[in-house]
């Protein structure tokens, strides 16, 4: 196809993901589906074929494709004002700060606008504290974080990762991080003896290595230990949180409170890029002006569909609803005792299934095969399907789900 076709005459997925293919970076595999409509839990190609999303863009649409609410709240705001920089005060950033805040039990946060760089954050936040308050000698404090972790792609981030495909040819990398194994006490206890630490970084659930979910106490243990050592508790909830685990926060099935929380994703409803840290005056404070910051972060239109976002989760008791239905998804899951499933685990609607690959069909194959018949989820580290639907789901639809998987593995 010519290089100049309008995308007014293109109508097949086939002829986007050509020009795709040949003008864009090749960093993603996707599925053979070309996405132009959203709405509920439902998205629609471009040759106008329906699906069930399970995948929730990562868990960044928890309230739904375009729900009116928030679509609302983005067209009010962008009609007022959408950036200033924090050169200047905004209204929208004060009444945004006074929310979250509260909404989630902190002092302070500072915001930004992807998650990567709310890990980043969260990171320098970690070491300013550790030099001006616990007294770690310079450039010599340690962040402790856990094999298989996933926090983002940034060159600091990647450095801290077990994955051999995030960290390939990318290097050299950035010192200051010691690996544990994930959901192993004894091996944080063991690390946390060295007076250098500084915090232990962690996904109360590991949702891109495949839905790992911890030993029950491991949080509230991990939470324990920190605070003996005098070491921060830094809980990675860009995935996990804004009520996808059937909590408010995945640390909350714990009674975890974490000294820095992290989030993104359904922080911004799924309409506009948004993250924040939240934690207490003495860690918040220790950064002082022009030491860290984003000329988009805190910007009136992220903080509009931000408050926007959380009003919806509360009204709309999604995670309730999480709760309830993905017990209700796991329970049919095992209750299949399908030969091509090894294991069904997760919390809340964050859930997976582990492949039995030995007769040649693949996680991929299978995931074709949902797509063929309406609903979308995506493998993950080879032989796990993640399915993690908006939360916005209700029973009948997740019911329907159930039998367009059951269908597909027995195709």
């Amino acid at each position: 196809m010519s290089n100049t076709t309008s995308t007014a005459v293109m109508q097949s997925n086939a002829a986007y993901i050509e020009l795709e293919e040949h003008h864009s970076a090749h960093n993603y595999h996707p599925l053979p589906v070309v996405l132009e409509r959203g709405e509920g839990v439902f998205v629609w190609d471009v040759e106008g074929k329906r699906y069930f999303d399970f995948l929730s863009a990562y868990s960044a649409v928890n309230q739904g494709h375009c729900h009116p609410r928030i679509i609302n709240a983005l067209i009010e705001q962008a009609k007022r004002i959408t950036l200033t920089s924090r050169a200047f005060h905004n209204s929208e950033f004060a009444n945004f700060s006074a929310y979250i805040t509260q909404y989630f039990g902190y002092d302070r946060v500072l915001p930004m606008n992807t998650g990567a760089e709310g890990v980043e954050t969260a990171i320098k936040l970690c070491r300013k504290w550790a030099y001006q308050k616990k007294g770690i000698p310079q450039n010599d404090a340690l962040i402790v974080v856990c094999d298989q972790n996933f926090h983002g792609r940034t060159i600091s981030i990647v450095s801290a990762s077990t994955d051999p495909d995030s960290r390939r040819d990318f290097g050299p990398f950035t010192p200051g991080f010691l690996v544990i194994p994930y959901s192993d006490t004894h091996a944080l206890a063991e690390a946390l003896k060295n007076p250098n630490i500084a915090g232990f970084l962690i996904e109360p659930m590991q949702g891109e290595a495949g839905v790992n979910v911890p030993d029950e106490g491991f949080l509230a243990e991990a939470a324990a230990l920190c605070k003996k050592h005098n070491v921060l508790f830094i809980a990675d909830e860009i995935q996990t949180g804004i009520a996808r685990t059937g909590k408010l926060l995945a640390c909350d099935h714990e009674g975890v409170k974490p000294d820095l929380l992290i989030l993104g994703k359904a922080l911004s409803g799924g309409v506009y890029p948004v993250s924040a840290v939240l934690s207490s005056d003495e860690v918040m404070l220790c950064i002082k002006p022009g030491e860290h910051g984003s000329t988009f972060g805190g910007n009136p239109l992220a903080c509009h569909v931000a408050r926007e976002a959380l009003e919806v989760i509360k009204d709309e008791k999604l995670a309730e609803n999480a709760e309830r239905l993905g017990q209700m998804l796991r329970n049919k899951l095992r209750g299949m005792n399908h030969p091509k499933i090894k294991l069904v685990r997760g919390k809340g609607l964050l859930n997976a299934i582990v492949i039995n690959e030995n007769d040649g069909v693949s996680a991929w194959d299978i995931c074709i095969r949902m797509m063929e018949r309406g609903l979308l989820a995506k493998p993950t580290h080879g032989n796990i399907i993640r399915f993690a639907p908006p939360l916005v789901i209700n029973e009948t639809q997740l019911l329907e789900c159930v039998s367009i998987i059951e269908a597909s593995l027995n195709a």
